[in-house]
């Protein structure tokens, strides 16, 4: 966490009370966001995405297995987030554990909806290969490289970016195969399915410094909010998942109009986001 001095902290929040902030942006202004895919060749999919200093990794790693009791009908998605000591000395031992859980946690609510998978932006259903029996689970990882603030919407863009860059093996499941057998599959060398990401959401948090929110707050910014609210919204509207940060409590009148502000956003977010997409995955096609 960066320490300011009393002054700094005055300088910051008079200068969002203005709409604006000390790198020049208004209250609800990005900073630029770059995203690179196929960033490792190991992996089914993955991306880099750089948004001002901030600078993350997800990768998308998938392997067949068990569809769960609960959900025959599902696969499995998994989100583990490493923040690197190098990243931030902040990070070394127990700070980096705690931040990687809670950044795990939060992407998992954020993403995959509640325990019943109800709102999940990413579709379970599309990962069954045959019910009860075989699944694709789907093990995401993030990692941060460098750390100046807004870390859940980047590692909510970097995964979106990755999975958008993932291709899934066609899989052919042999006819017969009775009770609790399980059925042979022939995993195919050549084709692969894309995978589906237009449900997929960004995630957008809106940090309150003072009397007013912010969006994209960097490190400095961050040191001085009292509370945060990540919602995240896909291309349709829909809200997948919120999650609160911060000692300060909300108002629940006013959570209405953090929402709707997140929506009209995010619909900047995801256009600027899927173009960045579209022209990563055009310069790894010429590669």
């Amino acid at each position: 966490m960066v320490g300011l001095s009393n002054g700094e902290k005055n300088f910051i929040q008079g200068g969002i009370s203005q709409n604006l902030r000390c790198d020049g942006r208004k209250r609800y202004d990005y900073r630029p966001i770059f995203v690179e895919t196929g960033v490792i060749p190991q992996a089914n999919g993955s991306a880099r995405v750089r948004i001002g200093a901030t600078e993350v990794i997800a990768s998308v790693k998938a392997e067949l297995g068990r569809p769960s009791v609960l959900h025959p009908d599902k696969g499995k998605v998994s989100i583990y987030v490493d923040c690197s000591a190098v990243a931030e000395p902040m990070f070394e031992g127990r700070g980096g554990e705690e931040l990687s859980a809670e950044l795990s946690a939060a992407l998992e609510r954020c993403l995959l909806g509640g325990k019943s998978g109800e709102g999940a932006g990413i579709d379970l259903a599309s990962l069954l290969v045959a019910e009860g029996k075989i699944c694709w689970d789907l093990y995401v990882d993030g990692l941060v490289i460098s750390s100046d603030g807004n870390l859940l919407d980047a590692l909510g863009a970097a995964i979106k970016a990755a999975l958008s860059n993932t291709g899934i093996p066609k899989v052919n499941v042999a006819a017969g195969g009775s009770g609790d057998e399980q059925p042979e599959v022939d995993i195919s060398d050549e084709e692969f399915l894309q995978f589906d990401t237009s449900a997929v959401p960004v995630i957008v948090t809106l940090l309150k410094v003072g009397r007013h929110y912010i969006v994209d707050a960097t490190s400095e910014e961050e040191s001085h909010m009292s509370s945060a609210i990540s919602v995240s919204i896909n291309r349709r509207g829909h809200i997948c998942g919120l999650t609160k940060r911060g000692g300060a409590g909300i108002d629940p009148s006013i959570i209405s109009d953090i929402i709707s502000v997140a929506k009209h956003i995010s619909e900047q977010l995801i256009d600027k986001l899927d173009s960045e997409i579209s022209a990563a995955e055009a310069g790894e096609d010429e590669q």
